[in-house]
């Protein structure tokens, strides 16, 4: 198994700007070989714009990025990428897009293959994962399918929050949700990243990376917590 992975939960850490609480870790995952990252900025209305912040990130870490939207064929961008990023947003509009330009088996090629690295935060790590099933967003546009690309065989809920014993908030706890999710049959597990954690995948070995510690859910079991720098790597044989 060739693919690399680094997903992580979120882009912005409070008190920092965009990817500077992971960039050691981005420019770690990315090395010297890769020179040029393909951006994948699906998942956010105002494409040229989010391309920009990436650019921005990106260069001051030595890397150039192209936006896929600026590629004539999407695919073959895809197919002459060094290495794949996909941006957080809205998990429904991502995946929708994916389908549209014919992108979900091309980038499970490139990266289980060919060995690609790919980059995503929070929508971009939902989609690598199963499904999109335990996103935390609404669906605003309808994808053909809620099947995501597949890179691991588990699912990831990106942002996690613990539920606050303070709160009067009557609504259901993430681990709620995610409880309700289990009750269905044949679900996968759900990794719950809080911000500041990210899971890096190399072939069959997955590490937990980050600041803060991530909650595991399988169904029918107790959750289990994870610190940074634990082995994961039982996850990836589910």
């Amino acid at each position: 198994m060739k693919r690399r992975l680094l997903l992580v939960s979120n882009s912005t850490l409070h008190g920092s700007g965009y990817l500077q609480h992971c960039q050691q870790n981005v420019a770690e995952f990315f090395g010297r070989d890769v020179k040029r990252v393909l951006f994948v900025p699906y998942a956010l209305h105002d494409r040229d714009a989010y391309t920009k912040t990436a650019r921005d990130a990106f260069r001051t870490l030595g890397y150039e990025v192209d936006g896929i939207h600026e590629a004539p064929d999407p695919v073959e961008a895809v197919r002459r990428a060094e290495a794949i990023f996909i941006g957080g947003g809205n998990t429904f509009r991502l995946l929708k897009s994916l389908y549209d330009n014919k992108l979900v088996s091309e980038i499970r090629r490139r990266v289980l293959e060919d060995g690609a690295p790919y980059m995503g935060s929070s929508a971009g790590s939902n989609v690598a994962t199963v499904s999109i099933n335990t996103t935390n967003d609404m669906p605003i546009v309808y994808p053909p399918s809620f099947a995501a690309i597949g890179l691991v065989p588990f699912n990831i809920n990106p942002h996690y929050l613990d539920a606050d014993p303070n709160s009067r908030h009557m609504g259901e706890t993430r681990e709620q949700r995610i409880t309700q999710y289990h009750e269905e049959p044949d679900t996968p597990c759900v990794l719950g990243l809080r911000e500041g954690s990210m899971l890096l995948v190399e072939g069959n070995k997955a590490t937990l990376l980050g600041s803060t510690r991530a909650r595991l859910f399988t169904r029918g079991k107790p959750s289990v917590e994870f610190d940074p720098g634990c082995d994961l790597s039982f996850l990836l044989t589910q």
